[in-house]
C-alpha cells in the first residue's frame, strides 16, 4: 500500500479505525473475529491504527494492544484523550487530567510511548492553549512521539498550533459529511498537518450497510443520529441507488468508492474506515488501488454533498462537544 505523511511517520494511505470493535456500532464481536481484522489488516498493508481511551471503557486499547504488540515496530499507533466516560461523553481536558489518562492508556495498550496522541475533544472550559501544554509535556517526557486533534475547527487549530506543532487532526469527512471543507482543510495545508477522515465510508451507510435502521443492534449509536431518523433517512436513502451506480462505472465498492474519493482529494489525507469484518477490511484496503477519474469524483461531488444529504451528524449532546466555531452543523 502507498503511503502518506502524518508528522514524523510514513503510514499506509488508509488506516484502521478499531472503534468499532469495541462498541458504538452494537454488541462489539468475539475476541477471534477482532484479532483476525487486526491482523488481517496488518496483513492487508495497514501501519496506522487508530484506538482511543473511551473505546469501550479502556477495552480498545488493551484488545490493539495484546494484538499487535508482536508488531508494534511495524506499526503507528494512535490514542486518544480528554474522553473518558463512554456513553455519557464526559469531557476534561485539565493538564492533570489528560496527563493521568496518558499512563492509563500506556499501560492498557502495554507501550513504552504513543506515536500520536490526540486531544479527542476541546473541553472548551480550558483554553485549547492549555491542553496543549500538558500535551507538549508528554512529548517531552517521552510518553508521546506527537500531537493530534480531534473535531476542531481552523480557529483552534491555529491556536494549538503556535503552542506546539499538531502533526494530525482528525474529523469525520466522508462525501455526505463535508464540514472540513469549509476551512479546516486548508488549515491544515498551510500548517503542513495531517488530515485523518474517520467515519469515510459515512457510518456504513454509502457502502450499503445501513439501509435498515430497524436492524441496527442493541448499543448502535446510530439509533439516535439525525441522519438516521424518519423523513431524513428515507431522503438519504434515495441518494444510495444513484450512488451504488457511480461505484460500478469506476469499477468498484460503494466502500471503495468512498475512500478512493477521499484519497484523490489530497495527499494530506489519510482515512481510517473502521469495521468487525475481516471481509470487509480487506475490501477498504483495496481502495487505495483505485484509481478515479475526474468525471467520477466531479459526480459523487454534485450527487452527496451538504445540499442534499438532510439531517445533521450528532444529536443534539453529542453535537455540543464539537468545535464549530468555522464550520456548518
Amino acid at each position: 500500500m502507498e503511503t502518506r505523511r502524518v508528522g514524523p511517520f510514513e503510514v499506509s494511505a488508509i488506516g484502521l479505525g478499531c472503534m468499532s470493535l469495541s462498541h458504538s456500532y452494537g454488541p462489539p464481536p468475539s475476541r477471534e473475529q477482532a484479532e483476525r481484522v487486526l491482523l488481517g489488516a496488518i496483513n492487508a498493508g495497514h501501519t496506522f491504527f487508530d484506538t482511543a481511551a473511551v473505546y469501550g471503557l479502556g477495552h480498545n486499547e488493551r484488545l490493539v494492544g495484546e494484538v499487535l504488540k508482536p508488531h508494534r515496530d511495524q506499526i503507528v499507533l494512535a490514542s486518544k484523550c480528554g474522553m473518558t466516560r463512554g456513553e455519557e461523553r464526559e469531557l476534561n481536558g485539565s493538564p492533570e487530567r489528560l496527563k493521568q489518562t496518558c499512563d492509563e492508556s500506556l499501560a492498557r495498550l502495554g507501550v513504552d510511548v504513543i506515536d500520536l496522541y490526540y486531544l479527542h475533544r476541546w473541553d472548551k472550559r480550558v483554553p485549547i492553549e492549555e491542553s496543549v501544554g500538558a500535551l507538549a509535556d508528554l512529548v517531552k517526557a517521552g510518553k508521546i512521539r506527537s500531537i493530534g486533534l480531534s473535531e476542531v475547527g481552523a480557529v483552534t487549530l491555529r491556536k494549538a498550533h503556535a503552542v506546539h506543532p499538531i502533526a494530525a487532526l482528525q474529523t469525520e469527512y466522508s462525501p455526505w459529511t463535508r464540514n472540513p471543507e469549509i476551512a479546516v482543510l486548508d488549515a491544515c495545508r498551510e500548517l503542513g498537518v495531517a488530515f485523518i477522515a474517520f467515519s469515510p465510508v459515512a457510518r456504513g451507510f454509502l457502502a450499503g450497510g445501513a439501509s435498515d435502521p430497524e436492524k441496527f443492534g442493541p448499543g448502535d449509536f446510530r439509533k439516535g443520529m439525525p441522519r438516521f431518523l424518519g423523513d431524513a433517512f428515507a431522503s438519504n436513502l434515495k441518494l444510495l441507488e444513484a450512488f451504488t451506480a457511480l461505484a460500478q462505472e469506476a469499477g468498484c465498492t460503494r466502500a471503495q468508492l468512498c475512500l478512493a474519493w477521499l484519497l484523490h482529494k489530497d495527499l494530506i489525507i489519510v482515512p481510517i474506515p473502521g469495521t468487525s469484518r475481516p471481509k470487509h477490511m480487506s475490501e477498504n484496503a483495496g481502495a487505495a488501488a483505485v484509481n478515479l477519474s475526474s468525471e467520477i469524483i466531479a459526480k459523487v461531488d454534485e450527487l452527496v454533498n451538504e445540499r442534499t444529504v438532510a439531517g445533521g451528524r450528532y444529536p443534539p449532546a453529542m453535537q455540543a462537544t464539537v468545535d464549530t466555531e468555522d464550520w456548518v452543523a
